[in-house]
C-alpha cells in the first residue's frame, strides 16, 4: 500500500492524486465515501453498481424532464392553436 501526503486547505479540502483517481476512476463531481475509524480516515471511491445505479437515476430524470417539456409544449401549442382540427382525429 502506497501512502500519499497531502495539506489541507483553508476550508478543508484535500487533492487526491491523480494516479488514484485514474486508477480508481474517479471523476469531477463524483460523490465517494468518507468512513472513519477509531485512528484512520478511510476515502472510498463508489462502487460499479452505486455508479450504474446513478447513471440510471440520470436517465430517468432526463427522460422525466424531457416528457414535461414535451407536455407543456403541448399544452402551450393547444391554448394558441385551439383544439386539433376535426381532420385530423381519429374516429
Amino acid at each position: 500500500m502506497r501512502e500519499h501526503r497531502r495539506k489541507i486547505g483553508e476550508r478543508g479540502q484535500i487533492t487526491i492524486p491523480k494516479e488514484l483517481r485514474e486508477r480508481h476512476g474517479l471523476k469531477r463531481g463524483e460523490e465517494i465515501t468518507i468512513r472513519e475509524t477509531d485512528d484512520e480516515i478511510v476515502l472510498k471511491p463508489p462502487t460499479d453498481e452505486e455508479r450504474l445505479a446513478e447513471g440510471y437515476r440520470k436517465h430517468a430524470d432526463r427522460s422525466r424532464t424531457l416528457a414535461e417539456e414535451m407536455e407543456n409544449a403541448s399544452t402551450e401549442a393547444t391554448e394558441r392553436l385551439g383544439d386539433t382540427p376535426e381532420w385530423t382525429r381519429e374516429e
